[in-house]
């Protein structure tokens, strides 16, 4: 912690005396926003930032949720980098996008800052001018190298399922989940973009259980197998002869990981355990 905190302040004073020297900019004040990194390499830093989507917002899309991030930094006064070219745009990723009507405590936002800002005040200043239902809670610096990128890492995810009012199943729905999650192999047949192809969900599963009519469970996440909750709810319901209602679920996301195991031996990291909180 201690290097990391004296290499950021190292980066700060550096930016600050070329600002102060009339050398930081091409026509923009620092800071502005304006595309002043033209013709002169910045050491950028790159940040992790976490929060949580509740409320209305979870019926903002994907897009529209990049969108208001961007104003958000803008207004709080981070000096994000921007990528080069005739129409510049902020240097953004997200790790696995959340569904439309789904709720999480913890989705991940990559971004690159110009000028260094130390965790707590870049935390305060987004929720400052942050709208209802949108909550920061995470801001860390992560290693600067490409494999680190939070969408390529996205390996799990933690979820937590209730039924929405009037939509519990009647009878017991509860006792037979554990022997489900038992199953050396759950053979299901999912429908893609090309069709229809039979695959095995069991393996997708790292953990499933029931208390008090809520269901937690951490599947498969990310680019190569995606596992749905709501696909395992659907399987697991079918499979006791109950079949569910149309958007009968309640479903929040609580956690995104990184497999950081080695030969096949599976090491589940919290995204935001990769990186360090930035003191200056």
């Amino acid at each position: 912690m201690r290097r990391s905190c004296l290499r950021m302040r190292n980066l700060y004073d550096r930016k600050k005396l070329a600002a102060d020297s009339g050398k930081a900019g091409t026509g923009f004040a620092p800071g502005t926003g304006g595309n002043d990194t033209a013709g002169e390499e910045y050491d950028c830093m790159k940040v992790r930032v976490r929060f949580s989507k509740q409320g209305m917002m979870r019926f903002i899309g994907h897009l529209d949720v990049m969108r208001y991030f961007q104003k958000a930094i803008r207004r709080a006064g981070i000096d994000i980098a921007y990528t080069e070219g005739l129409s510049p745009h902020m240097i953004m990723s997200f790790a696995a996008p959340l569904g439309v009507g789904l709720t999480s405590d913890a989705e991940y936002m990559d971004i690159e800052l110009r000028t260094p800002i130390d965790s707590r005040s870049a935390i305060d200043a987004l929720n400052a001018v942050a709208a209802e239902g949108i909550v920061v809670t995470g801001f860390w610096q992560i290693p600067e190298d490409k494999a680190n990128k939070a969408m390529t890492l996205v390996a799990a995810a933690d979820y937590t399922v209730r039924f929405r009012e009037g939509r519990r199943p009647k009878g017991d729905w509860q006792s037979g989940l554990s022997h489900f999650y038992a199953q050396k192999s759950i053979p299901v047949i999912k429908k893609t973009k090309k069709g229809e192809k039979e695959m095995d969900l069991r393996p997708l599963i790292y953990r499933l259980s029931v208390n008090a009519g809520v269901v937690s469970m951490q599947v498969s996440a990310g680019s190569v197998d995606n596992l749905k909750p709501e696909f395992v709810m659907d399987t697991y319901l079918n499979s006791i002869g109950i079949t569910p209602e149309p958007f009968s679920y309640a479903i929040n996301r609580e956690e995104v990981y990184a497999d950081k195991g080695k030969d096949g031996k599976r090491k589940l990291v919290p995204l935001g355990a990769l990186g360090q909180e930035i003191c200056l």
